[in-house]
C-alpha cells in the first residue's frame, strides 16, 4: 500500500516548477519496501480525518487514512514557543534526513493542523511548497494578508520567505517538500503573526 501512496502522491505534483518535478521524481523513485511502520502506528485526530473525508479532499487522503504511520508533531526546532504551537499538529516525513526512506536531496511528507491552531512566521533556507489535500488553512506570504487555501491549492515559499499559516474551524492535510538547502540549522521560528 505504501507504494501505492508514494505515487499517487507523485501525482500530486503535477505543475512545471523545478519544485514539484523533483518531488514527483523522488517519490517515483522511493524504494517502500523496507518501510515498516505497522508496529509503531498512531492515529489521526477525528477532525483531520473528517476533512480528509469530505467529497471535495483529493482521493489520496483515502490511502493516507488508511496508511500506519507515527503521526507526530514536526519536530523542525527545539524553540520552546516552536515546540508549544507544534502540539496540534501532526506530520510524518516520507522522504528526508529523518524519512521513512532516507534522502540527503529532498524534505518531504504529509502535515496536518488541527482547527483554532497556529504556525507563526518562520524563515529557512530551503524553498518549499504545500499541496493543501483537504480542509482550509489561511497562508501568509512575506507581508500579504492571510489568503484561505483549500484542497489542491498550492501556497509556495521561495528560500527565507517570511510565512505563516493558521486554521480556523476546520482542520486541514497537506503534502510539502522542501528543495535546495534542507538543513534545518538555519530555520528560524519567530511565532505569532499579525492576523492581517
Amino acid at each position: 500500500m505504501l507504494q501505492s501512496l508514494y505515487c499517487e502522491l507523485a501525482g500530486v505534483f503535477s505543475g512545471h516548477t523545478a519544485i514539484e518535478r523533483h518531488a514527483r521524481d523522488a517519490l517515483l523513485a522511493a524504494d517502500t519496501s523496507q518501510i515498516h511502520c505497522e508496529d509503531i502506528a498512531t492515529e489521526l485526530p477525528p477532525s483531520i480525518l473528517n476533512v480528509m473525508a469530505e467529497p471535495d479532499a483529493h482521493p489520496v487522503c483515502r490511502l493516507i487514512a488508511q496508511a500506519s504511520f507515527q503521526w507526530a508533531p514536526p519536530q523542525t526546532s527545539s524553540d520552546p514557543l516552536y515546540v508549544q504551537h507544534s502540539l496540534p499538529k501532526v506530520h510524518v516525513e516520507l522522504l528526508g534526513p529523518d524519512g521513512l526512506i532516507k534522502s540527503d536531496q529532498i524534505r518531504l511528507g504529509l502535515y496536518g493542523m488541527l482547527p483554532g491552531a497556529e504556525y507563526g512566521i518562520r524563515t529557512h533556507p530551503a524553498e518549499e511548497l504545500y499541496v493543501m489535500l483537504a480542509g482550509q488553512v489561511y497562508w501568509k506570504r512575506g507581508t500579504d494578508a492571510y489568503q484561505l487555501h483549500a484542497s489542491g491549492e498550492r501556497s509556495y515559499h521561495p528560500s527565507m520567505l517570511e510565512h505563516a499559516n493558521r486554521t480556523e474551524g476546520k482542520a486541514f492535510m497537506s503534502v510539502y517538500v522542501w528543495h535546495g538547502d534542507i538543513s534545518t540549522d538555519n530555520y528560524v521560528y519567530s511565532g505569532a503573526s499579525p492576523t492581517s
